[in-house]
């Protein structure tokens, strides 16, 4: 007679996935999750603090309003994770959840804690219509075409009687306009 050993047992592959918390609920959602055994992601920046009375380094979320939770999302886990106080929902497409990337989630790991400054910028694709937000060329709009290699610039491409003209600009200068 064969026993079946666990390495044949066919089990889904643990992955990341995003939740989305109430506001200013992320660090709450975070102690829940790993009060349940859960392992939970909550990567954090670390900037001046703007009280009246003194001035501190503290860690505040990355990217607010969510938290990553590493799971097989068995029905009953799944459960678990969304009846987590401060858990609004888990972000889906066409009501099914959407793992995160590895390798996404590895670089948010590497910056979790980071004192460099990071700042959440809107998530550009070409063609979208950007604004300059700083430097000798503020208030120019244009369109993003690329981000081009190592050296963090971007090139914008910019109506103006009726032509083209590219400029290579600092991608931090850049805001996408809301439209």
């Amino acid at each position: 007679m064969e026993t079946e050993s666990i390495t044949d047992l066919t089990v889904a592959p643990s992955r990341w996935w995003a939740l989305h918390t109430r506001s200013r609920f992320e660090q709450k959602v975070h102690k829940g999750l790993c009060g349940k055994s859960l392992e939970a992601l909550l990567p954090r920046i670390e900037v001046m603090s703007r009280r009246k009375d003194r001035r501190k380094k503290i860690l505040v979320p990355m990217i607010p309003g969510y938290v990553f939770v590493r799971s097989a999302l068995a029905p009953e886990e799944y459960h678990r994770i969304i009846q987590t106080v401060g858990v609004v929902r888990m972000v889906a497409f066409k009501g099914k959840p959407v793992p995160a990337d590895e390798a996404e989630i590895s670089s948010l790991m590497i910056l979790d804690g980071t004192d460099r400054t990071v700042q959440n910028r809107s998530y550009m694709q070409k063609g979208d219509r950007v604004t300059i937000m700083e430097g000798p060329l503020k208030g120019l709009e244009g369109f993003y075409i690329r981000h081009k290699g190592k050296n963090d610039q971007v090139v914008v491409s910019v109506e103006l009687l009726q032509r083209s003209l590219e400029v290579e600009i600092e991608g931090w200068a850049l805001e996408k306009v809301p439209g």
